[in-house]
């Protein structure tokens, strides 16, 4: 501590040096010199260990305590400089000589006395310490030296910030000081005095809130209206007996129940547990429908529902003809339809819930980025809820529907979790039937569930997940196909959305293979049930309108092939990659897109320059590599491919891929790009109507690829009948269904010169 002169203060001592310290005082003028050590945790401090500013003070009483220790109240009466520490074998003493004050012109430190004492008194009301007499006192006093000793030892300041004060010599300097301590205290109390008053009201609105509802509780029972929350509690009790659920969540209920009859019914806590109990309640604990195993029916609703196909009904009859047989000992199998949009991969699913007889549920994952969105969230955050899966459930009200997990291959992650880990254990068939949602904490038997996925892709689902599904390809339609869908599903759908009858509006098969061909260019049917809905929502404007000119309309409206601009616009799509007379240089490639297939057009030509591959087009890294590759092989065979003669150092070979907006990537261009390089050197025509697809190596070996069923679509789209594939790919085509392969030429090559020989005229 540090003690200021003019103050009396109890001092407690209990070391044995100090003691006899205090002894020899006694027997001499009483009088000590008190100073401040620097480490409070000192026990036997040094010279080292003082301060060298203290204060003298005399000896006013002396109290033996009985635990040994002995009270001293002292009087400070000067401020002392330690001139020299000396060491006694019985205690420390020191030389000493007085401090005075360096005092200036007594008025001019009149405005620092005023400010002081004004800080003070602001001071002693946020922290009132100081009883009124003595404050009166204090503003009384003249001597500037007595009210810095004064103030300075009433404030609650750090001892380091006491002991400074004590050793200023000047008074201004020791007043400006001051008031830098007062002023940091009171901004100090300020602020605790803020949050008090803010928790002081919070606390007074709870407690207001709380005898408000009491009393309402009260008035309530006398009015003979407090019987409502023991109906709630009773109905909650008749549910939970009622209910089918395990014994696991029945007690979890009616613990919660027995909470929820201790609480206010209008706290915060009483809504969570009673938002609680209906979703437990709600579940279809042991519902289940009566499943319909009558495969011949659940063929004619797929082919009712479904045109073409073949391949993909015949394996869902399968996948049900098996659960059908082995009843009860089939483990739960995954299937998940992978194909472009619009093939009709979700009505699909819908489909095999209808023909069993099961409800159906659609649970979009698209985007799905959080953990809890599939375990749920767990009850401790505001607004949480089960997952997708429960919420699903308890909408379906039977624990055997269809769920449809859509677009599984669009699932993300990032710091909240891998929702794809927690579907690990939606689609475990030894793990699904003690599900835990976060939410519900207790388990929930999914093993009845029948799951099936949907994807547009396959290399971005983990491979834990794919390994857990079957895959069942859904390939694009063929135009014949789509001519065939929207004459008997999109069309009469369209018509009756419209109020129209079928026999109001006549669109011939001609009209429509016109509009998937200049409108529409895509794997699946729903650009093209756009269009046709454009075309009918347009006649149907027109028949309004003469209505309301009390004109008879002229049924049936037939739509021509020439009226379809007028409908739909200019032509939007243009066959100009597939050009009519090959020039040299040019190769017809074909692609694979996430929406089906599709057919690149390879430019190659051929000037003076240094010997520089340019690439265009937006290709990506594996796409230009490809391209280098194909060049490498040209050089190091050109005296066996007849263009020895070529000076590959003075010309500049550009390589362009149209639709320069578009991003190309991939492998399968590589032989393209090396027959279209060898057409533009070598001056030999390309062969017309031929396409080709395949990896190339620095050998000149023909590499597999994948997407054969879709670049094959899209050949047949553009007229494109002969195709050169890799001898790898043959069996490929082999598994497509010859209604997609019928009129078309294949022919296979393990090396590129069995390519050039097949697209390049001699």
């Amino acid at each position: 501590m540090v003690l200021f002169p003019g103050i009396i203060m109890p001092l407690f001592v209990g070391r044995p040096r100090s003691l006899r310290a205090m002894e020899s005082a006694l027997l001499q003028d009483k009088k000590i010199f008190v100073v401040a050590q620097k480490d409070n945790e000192t026990e036997d401090p040094e010279s080292d260990d003082l301060y060298r500013v203290g204060t003298l003070c005399n000896v006013l009483q002396v109290v033996r305590v009985p635990d040994g220790t002995t009270k001293v109240l002292v009087e400070g009466v000067s401020r002392m400089r330690v001139e020299e520490y000396l060491l006694d074998k019985e205690f420390l003493t020191a030389h000493v000589f007085p401090m005075a004050w360096d005092q200036p012109d007594s008025s001019s430190l009149e405005p620092w006395r005023r400010r002081v004492l004004s800080s003070f008194e602001h001071y002693n009301t946020l922290q009132p310490r100081i009883p009124g007499e003595v404050m009166a006192s204090i503003s009384e006093l003249g001597d500037l030296g007595q009210l810095i000793n004064l103030v300075g030892s009433h404030i609650s300041v750090k001892i380091e910030e006491r002991q400074a004060l004590l050793e200023i010599q000047d008074v201004e300097s020791a007043l400006a000081f001051l008031l830098r301590l007062l002023t940091e205290e009171i901004d100090i109390l300020e602020l605790e005095h803020d949050i008090q008053n803010r928790v002081r009201s919070v606390v007074d609105k709870h407690q207001k809130e709380y005898y408000l509802r009491e009393q309402l509780r009260i008035i309530q029972n006398e009015l003979g209206q407090g019987q409502g929350e023991e109906e709630e509690q009773l109905r909650y009790a008749e549910r939970i007996e009622a209910s089918r659920m395990s014994d696991e969540a029945r007690d979890k209920a009616k613990r919660e129940l027995s909470r929820l009859s201790k609480m206010s019914p209008i706290s915060p806590e009483a809504a969570v547990i009673r938002s609680y109990l209906d979703w437990l309640l709600d579940l279809p604990w042991g519902l289940r429908t009566e499943e319909n195993e009558n495969i011949a029916r659940a063929e004619r609703r797929l082919d009712r529902d479904h045109y073409g196909l073949h391949k993909a009904k015949d394996r869902i009859l399968e996948f049900l003809a098996v659960r059908r047989h082995a009843g009860t000992n089939m483990r739960g199998q995954i299937i998940c339809f992978v194909g472009p949009p619009g093939v009709g991969k979700t009505s699909l699913g819908r489909s095999i819930a209808d023909s069993l007889n099961r409800r159906f549920v659609n649970v979009s994952l698209g985007g799905v980025r959080d953990e809890a969105e599939i375990r749920g969230h767990r009850r401790t955050y505001i607004g949480s809820l089960p997952g997708r899966i429960v919420q699903k459930l308890a909408r379906a009200g039977s624990c055997n529907p269809v769920v449809l997990l859509d677009e599984i291959d669009k699932l993300g992650n990032d710091f909240r979790g891998d929702p794809a880990s927690a579907l690990l254990e939606v689609l475990d068939p030894q793990q699904n039937a003690t599900f835990t949602d976060h939410y519900l904490e207790v388990p929930f038997d999914l093993s009845e569930v029948l799951f099936i996925t949907t994807a547009n892709v396959t290399h971005t689902i983990p491979k834990p997940l794919l390994d857990r599904m079957e895959l069942i390809p859904l390939p694009g339609y063929l135009a014949e196909e789509k001519v065939q869908i929207a004459l008997r599903y999109l069309l009469p759908r369209i018509l009756k959305e419209h109020g129209l009858k079928r026999s109001d509006i006549k669109i011939s098969a001609s009209v429509i293979k016109k509009v998937i061909a200049s409108y529409t260019r895509e794997a699946g049917v729903r650009g093209l049930d756009r269009a046709l809905s454009t075309i009918v929502r347009k006649i149907t404007r027109r028949l309004v309108e003469a209505a309301d000119k009390s004109e008879a309309p002229i049924l049936p409206v037939a739509v021509k092939v020439n009226d379809l601009k007028e409908y739909l616009g200019p032509k939007k799509l243009y066959d100009l990659s597939v050009p009519k007379d090959f020039e040299t240089g040019n190769v017809v490639g074909l692609a694979w897109t996430e929406a089906g297939g599709d057919v690149l057009l390879i430019e190659v030509v051929t000037m003076k320059g240094k010997g520089e591959l340019v690439l265009t087009g937006h290709l990506g890294e594996v796409m230009q590599e490809s391209a280098r590759a194909a060049v490498s092989y040209l050089r190091s065979e050109s005296d066996a491919l007849g263009i020895g003669a070529f000076d590959w150092k003075s010309v500049d070979i550009h390589i362009h891929v149209p639709e320069g907006a578009v991003p190309k990537d991939g492998p399968s261009a590589g032989i393209t790009m090396a027959t279209a390089i060898l057409s533009a050197v070598s001056g030999r025509r390309v062969r017309p109507g031929i396409a080709m697809t395949g990896e190339i190596s620095l050998r000149g070996k023909v590499l597999p690829v994948g997407g054969i069923r879709e670049k094959i679509l899209a050949a047949r789209r553009h007229g494109i009948h002969h195709i050169v594939l890799p001898s790898a790919n043959r069996v490929d085509v082999e598994e497509i269904s010859r209604d997609y392969t019928e009129g078309m030429r294949f022919d296979y090559a393990e090396d590129v010169m069995t390519v050039f020989g097949k697209g390049l005229e001699d």
